[in-house]
């Protein structure tokens, strides 16, 4: 009896897959609320929020990803947000003004920017579209952006199993 000679034509179809959850930042995301530097709720005290800077612990915020907002509807100076920016932006990865889903676009979007996109001209790129952590939807639109003039071909979803995005037109 002869065996069947089992082929893996993914393996062999020539596909790049990218896995944007391999550009997830690990650090942990917090957000910093200036609500709690308001005096009643309202204002924001000058000489309060600078002496609030100089004895806060800024130590607690090593390393994490830091989302500043403000939940309450105040008034807040932009020099608030500058010197709050200088505390924290010596110890953490990364601060932004904004929510949880603007500091995770951001990271992303850093992330992506780090990537060559030569290494992927003229390659058809699958770009992985399950993971085990969220990737924004901003960051598919982004490497979508990315690697659009420089590959033959885009796809989504596993090797096995894409959804064609686009295809570079054959030249005549």
């Amino acid at each position: 009896m002869e065996q069947e000679l089992i082929i893996n034509k993914v393996a062999n179809s020539g596909l790049v897959t990218l896995d944007l959850e391999d550009l997830y930042h690990k650090g942990e995301r917090v957000v910093y609320d200036l609500k709690e530097n308001l005096f009643m709720g309202m204002i924001l005290k000058e000489k309060d929020f600078r002496e609030f800077l100089k004895n806060h612990d800024w130590t607690q915020y090593a390393g994490k990803n830091v989302a500043v907002i403000c939940s309450e509807d105040a008034i807040i100076p932009t020099w608030a947000y500058m010197l709050l920016m200088i505390k924290l932006q010596p110890v953490t990865n990364m601060v932004v003004f904004g929510n949880l889903t603007e500091l995770e676009n951001k990271l992303f979007y850093d992330a992506i920017a780090k990537i060559n996109p030569e290494e992927y001209r003229d390659a058809r790129v699958v770009v992985k579209g399950c993971s085990k952590v969220p990737v924004p939807t901003a960051a598919y639109m982004e490497v979508t952006r990315l690697l659009l003039p420089v590959t033959q071909s885009l796809m989504f979803g596993e090797p096995c199993s894409t959804v064609p995005l686009w295809k570079r037109p054959k030249e005549r």
